[in-house]
């Protein structure tokens, strides 16, 4: 789970890291009244979206006088603001970030991310801040520190002092380094985060360290034990078809080809991706019902996979284990009517219970394809793909 950068550094601000004042805006006129709030003559507007870059994209704008901010309101607020990591669809502007300008004398680059290789959190840091870390890894890879956190003790003041040196900060500046890193660490540590991004960090013209954007991400699966985490999350912000199925506890990652795919574990449901790839098709996305599925559960998976208007095949490849081949084919048959899909769908079927499970599709009646082996499955549901939408077209 994402959330924006005003709640990220709401929380940055609560484990000692020091941001700028700011405060949300829903309006221009708003806009406009939270910086006569801040007072000051330089103020910078941020749209609240899901997405770095925004800068690039318009999303962020210095302004020096109260007309400049109602227009940079009035022109973010309501638009799908595009940025090379929203895709062509970009994400609505619902919110505004309003806060006091920062005069700039150094930017740095700090993350703390779960590293699956080591098992470990790992600081990744940069004096060359301001830009993406692919970027500083290009044009100055030699400035990239990377730092293994021991989970037993966590992050020692030894270990912040060392990346804080490493980053060539003034002597004066380490014990708030310190701090900041410490308190950035903990932050992760103690709130169930995956991520934790400032970029820039900045070191101020007045000798401040102080965190001017922040990007943090959180542990869905954790989030049951973090009531006031999840009450930051944003579903405007999200793909509506993985929102559908995240809600009913679905794992879904929507693709942008035409054939749905509904399996059972995540290796399979891979291979069944690579499979409509190889036979000429493009899945629309990956779908894990997981085990145990009872009927209603692949009922919901067909409704989840049905969200994308885009489909226009559907694939249930499931090798069943702890899941039973008659639960399954129960479900797709209600699914089949419930839904009057009229759209091809292939079946395929292995495991327990799978004389079961074929015999109740075939008593059925239904048009539904079946296939014994997963090749088959793949041919066979683009080939009906390819001959439904054929028949569309004459």
């Amino acid at each position: 789970m994402d959330i924006h950068e005003f709640q990220a550094k709401d929380l940055l601000r609560k484990f000692g890291v020091q941001v700028p004042r700011g405060g949300i805006a829903y309006s221009p006129e708003q806009a406009v009244y939270r910086a006569s709030e801040l007072s000051g003559d330089k103020w910078v507007v941020k749209a609240q979206i899901h997405s770095g870059a925004r800068g690039k994209a318009g999303g962020v704008k210095i302004c020096k006088s109260e007309k400049e901010i109602s227009e940079a309101a009035s022109w973010m607020l309501g638009r799908m603001l595009v940025t090379h990591q929203t895709g062509p669809q970009g994400k609505l502007v619902s919110r505004l970030y309003v806060e006091e300008a920062t005069d700039i004398a150094q930017e740095i680059y700090l993350a703390f991310v779960m590293d699956r290789k080591e098992e470990r959190v790992v600081v990744v840091a940069s004096g060359e801040g301001g830009m993406e870390i692919e970027d500083i890894s290009a044009s100055e890879p030699d400035s990239i520190i990377r730092s293994v956190v021991d989970p037993a003790v966590g992050m020692q003041s030894f270990q912040a002092r060392e990346i804080a040196f490493s980053l060539g900060l003034d002597a004066a500046l380490i014990p708030q380094a310190v701090k900041t890193i410490i308190g950035a660490y903990r932050m992760m540590e103690e709130t169930d985060a995956n991520m934790v991004e400032i970029n820039p960090l900045v070191v101020t013209t007045a000798g401040e360290i102080m965190a001017l954007d922040g990007k943090v991400s959180f542990d869905d699966n954790a989030l049951f034990r973090r009531p006031e985490i999840s009450e930051l999350r944003d579903k405007s912000q999200e793909d509506p078809r993985e929102t559908f199925a995240s809600d009913r506890g679905l794992n879904y990652i929507g693709l942008d080809g035409q054939i749905g795919c509904i399996v059972n574990g995540a290796g399979l449901a891979m291979a069944t991706l690579d499979m409509i790839k190889m036979a000429g098709g493009e899945p629309a996305n990956f779908l894990d019902v997981g085990g145990g599925a009872s009927p209603e559960r692949v009922l919901m998976s067909f409704q989840a996979v049905l969200n994308d208007p885009k489909v226009e095949a559907i694939l249930v490849n499931i090798f069943a284990g702890i899941n039973r081949c008659d639960w399954i084919a129960e479900g797709v048959i209600r699914a089949v009517q419930e839904l009057e899909l009229t759209l091809p769908v292939v079946v395929r079927l292995s495991g327990t219970n799978v004389e079961e499970g074929r015999a109740l599709l075939a008593a059925s009646g239904l048009d539904i394809i079946t296939a014994e082996t997963l090749a088959e499955a793949g041919e066979k549901v683009v080939g009906a793909w390819k001959s439904s939408t054929a028949k569309e077209a004459v």
